[in-house]
């Protein structure tokens, strides 16, 4: 009976080491986790909007291009291409191009075919270079798949009561901001060479809200990820690294 007391005895000990290895959470660490994965998941809701939505770039034709009472312009994002039909007296007469988007119009959508036939789209005559385009995607989607392996790394980190998991979790969350601003860089240079393809009718263009979306959540999962490198730690760095002072003195 005795041997199998001091295993048990022993199996608990090693046992209590382990966890205090992992890193036990107060109550105040657990506290501020939750608030700094707030934080996170607003930058998650952010990307999963721009993401979702088709107003990456505005493409607009010069106001009286046609010739007639009505003007187009084009909307798109990662995944499909709008075409919209304006009314010329709808739009501010001091402005020369065809806009903004908010105006009432009849709307043509199509999704991309780059992910299926893996054809080119033609948008006023401009052909789009699909290397390019699906780049931008799937560097969307490994941002996405970061942050879900993130979400789930301080789901057990708070479950558990343990720091172990904060430390990859700042990674997923810091390497999903990063493809996202990348995602954004790349979609620009698409939007470039899509301009370039074609000079026979004129284009103004301008980044839309959804890379305003997009942008502000690449830069929240950065921040998100290093306030975790710092929650991570079981101690204050600010304490290991000032020098620490006597009451006394």
């Amino acid at each position: 009976m005795s041997m199998w007391s001091n295993f048990f005895v022993q199996q608990d000990e090693e046992g209590r080491m382990g966890v205090a290895g992992a890193g036990l959470m107060s109550d105040s660490q657990e506290g501020k986790i939750k608030l700094t994965f707030f934080v996170s998941i607003i930058g998650v809701i952010l990307a999963v909007l721009g993401m979702g939505t088709e107003f990456w770039v505005e493409l607009a034709q010069p106001k009286n291009f046609s010739g007639n009472q009505t003007c187009q312009m084009a909307h798109y994002g990662l995944w499909k291409g709008c075409i919209r039909t304006l009314l010329v007296t709808d739009i501010d007469p001091e402005r020369t191009s065809c806009g903004p988007t908010k105006l009432p119009g009849e709307s043509n959508c199509t999704y991309f075919k780059f992910f299926t036939s893996g054809e080119d789209a033609v948008i006023f005559k401009k052909t789009t270079h699909k290397n390019l385009n699906l780049a931008a995607a799937i560097l969307a989607l490994l941002s996405l798949t970061m942050m879900v392996m993130g979400s789930i790394c301080i789901g057990m980190s708070l479950n558990n009561g343990v720091l172990f998991f904060l430390k990859p979790a700042s990674f997923c969350f810091i390497l999903s901001g990063v493809l996202v601003l990348l995602s954004v860089l790349v979609f620009h240079q698409s939007v470039l060479a899509l301009l370039s393809s074609d000079h026979s009718i004129p284009l103004h263009h301008e980044l839309s809200w959804s890379v305003d979306c997009v942008g502000s959540a690449g830069a929240i999962l950065i921040l998100g990820g290093l306030l975790f490198i710092t929650l991570s730690f079981s101690f204050s760095p600010w304490q290991k690294c000032l020098p620490h002072k006597n009451s006394t003195t």
